[in-house]
This record gives structure tokens, C-alpha cells and sequence, in this order.
């Protein structure tokens, strides 16, 4: 699962998966593997974490390892600003306040936030992410991290029909000209501004999906507790995402009660742990399931999460060598 490029760490809110996302980040630095951790949680855990004041660049950490943090609503805002200079450049100077506040409309309405946090992350792989021989994500909850990964199919479709129908229109008014001649007003250039970025946005959009799907590139790991809510939402999620091609590398079964621990109490919590064991081995023992221990303290810093990713994949001989390798270049997959 380590010599993928690109690593996802998703789940339930408040099962681990920052804390076990930047220890996995800081443990292939370690490697010296050049690597890139980029949250997309909108709770900014990882600052904290990481005791580091991450922003919407990477920023180095330790050795080899940059970490950056996505604000959704920031996106969101940078996003509708991008979408107003391009919209100001191709119509008419009448027509860009009314415009403008169409698109204001449209920045509140339900899947904008999402649209513009895809928008980055499909940025990250092709600019930052080429830099580097792995990215981490730490992911929002499953519920947002399945809408955003859902997006490259939902958004390539609708930029598609804006494509089709942005040509109708330029060829309605080829017509029109063609009929009234220099009364229908000067012609506009054959290179069309909107349709070229809509053509760029599509094709990014498609890469993004060959990435997502390429399972020699992309893994995504789910992290659970030994919990009813957490599994029966694990299973689903991992359905949705065989369902769009997403492959799915494995379960990270969290804070699971040390062997040696005794008493009266830990017995029965023990009792009621296996039982959940038993159930994620049921419901989800067709991926590998790899054990973390409960530990006494919470890891933070980069020494405490880089002992820990030591701990989990080491046990597991899952290391990667001490060496450098190539990037991966994401828009020609060579």
C-alpha cells in the first residue's frame, strides 16, 4: 500500500485518521521519499497535530515532508472570484453586474463549496503534487470525502453538457451574422474564451478521474474503531467507493485495547471489543485489516506520530527503502 503515489485516509469523524495520516506522512519522509500531506478536514486538525501554522501552500515540516492545509470556504470564495474575472473578459460590460449576481446566488446554493474544494484538489495533483513521490490526504468526514471523490464523474458530465450547449450558442450566432451581416454587431473571435476554459476544466476533471481509479497510483485507506457506528458507516463508504472504481487498499482497525491490559473493567471492555472485531472481520475482512493499539496518550508533534507510523508499518513489513524515487507525473502518467 506504501509504494502507492497517492494515499487517502478517510472514515468517521474523531476514528483517527489525521493523526494516523500524518504519522504515515512523516514515516515515509523518514524514508526519504519526498511527501506531501494535505488535509481537506474543514476542522484543521492538522495544525494542531503537527504543532504547525499550515495555510493553502505547503509548507516544510521535517525532512522531505510539506503539509498544507484546503479551507473549503476559502476555496469556495477564491473560486467564485476566478469565476467573475473570467465571466468579465467575455460579455458584455452591461451585463456583468447582473452577472455577478447570478453568481453570488449560485456561491450559497447546496454543492458549491464541494465544487470549488474539487476544483483545488484537482489542482494539487497536477501542480504540487507533482513534486513529490507521495501525497497523504487526511480527509474530511466520509460523508463530504465520498461527495468530493464522487465529483470527477457528476462534474466532467455537467461541464460536458455546458460545452454543448456554449457551442450551440456560438453557432447560433455565426448564423445570425451570417444573415444580418454588420448589423448583427462585430463577430466574436474564434477563440472563445469560455469555451476553451470549460474544454481545459473538462480535461482536468478526466485526469483527475484516471488518477482516482488507477489503482497502481491511488490508494485509500479507511480507518475505523472497534464500534458500531464506525463499521456499519465503513462498509457503506467502501461500497460507494468500489461502486465508482476507487480502490481501496485496506482498514486501519484504531485503538484497539492492548493485549497485557487486566482488571474486572478492561475484561468487559475486551468482551465487547472482540464482538466488534468479529463484525469488521465480517464486514469488511475482503480488504486487508491492520491493528493499531490503544495508546496511553494521544500522539502529538512530529517525533510522537513518526514513532507511531514506525510502529504500525514496521510491524507490518510494510516499509518502504531508504531511497529517492522518481515522481510520477500525473497529466502524462509517465
Amino acid at each position: 500500500m506504501l509504494s502507492r503515489r497517492l494515499l487517502f485516509f478517510g472514515g468517521k469523524g474523531g476514528v483517527g485518521k489525521t493523526t494516523l495520516a500524518s504519522a504515515t506522512a512523516l514515516t515515509l519522509a523518514d524514508r526519504r521519499l519526498r511527501t506531501l500531506l494535505v488535509s481537506t478536514d474543514p476542522a484543521h486538525s492538522t495544525s494542531d497535530i503537527l504543532r504547525a501554522d499550515l495555510g493553502p501552500e505547503p509548507i516544510p515540516v521535517v525532512a522531505d515532508c510539506w503539509a498544507m492545509e484546503l479551507d473549503p470556504e476559502r476555496e469556495a470564495d477564491r473560486y467564485i472570484a476566478d469565476v467573475k474575472d473570467r465571466i468579465a473578459e467575455s460579455v458584455a460590460p452591461r451585463l456583468v453586474a447582473e452577472v455577478e449576481r447570478q453568481i453570488d446566488i449560485a456561491r450559497a446554493s447546496p454543492g458549491a463549496t464541494e465544487a470549488a474544494l474539487f476544483e483545488r484538489f484537482t489542482r494539487v495533483l497536477e501542480q504540487e503534487g507533482r513534486e513529490f513521490d507521495r501525497v497523504v490526504f487526511d480527509t474530511a468526514p466520509t460523508g463530504q470525502t465520498l461527495q468530493l471523490l464522487s465529483l470527477p464523474e457528476q462534474m466532467s458530465a455537467w461541464v460536458t453538457g455546458l460545452i454543448g450547449r456554449r457551442r450551440k450558442l456560438t453557432a447560433a450566432g455565426r448564423m445570425w451574422r451570417n444573415v444580418a451581416g454588420a448589423a448583427a454587431g462585430e463577430a466574436a473571435s474564434d477563440d472563445d474564451p469560455v469555451l476553451q476554459a470549460l474544454e481545459e476544466r473538462r480535461a482536468r476533471f478526466l485526469r483527475a478521474r484516471g488518477v482516482l481509479v488507477d489503482a497502481e497510483q491511488t490508494a485509500f485507506v479507511f480507518v475505523v474503531l472497534p464500534e458500531r457506528l464506525p463499521i456499519w458507516e465503513t462498509a457503506r463508504a467502501a461500497q460507494a467507493l468500489d461502486k465508482h472504481g476507487i480502490p481501496v487498499a485496506g482498514i486501519l482497525v484504531n485503538q484497539v485495547l492492548p493485549d497485557d491490559l487486566s482488571g474486572d473493567f478492561a475484561d468487559r471492555r475486551k468482551a465487547r471489543e472482540a464482538k466488534y472485531l468479529g463484525k469488521i472481520q465480517q464486514d469488511l475482512g475482503e480488504w486487508p485489516l491492520w491493528r493499531v493499539p490503544m495508546r496511553e496518550e494521544d500522539p502529538v508533534g512530529t517525533d510522537s506520530l513518526r514513532e507511531l507510523g514506525y510502529s504500525i508499518w514496521d510491524a507490518y513489513g510494510m516499509l518502504p527503502n531508504k531511497t529517492h524515487e522518481v515522481s510520477i507525473d500525473v497529466k502524462t502518467g509517465g
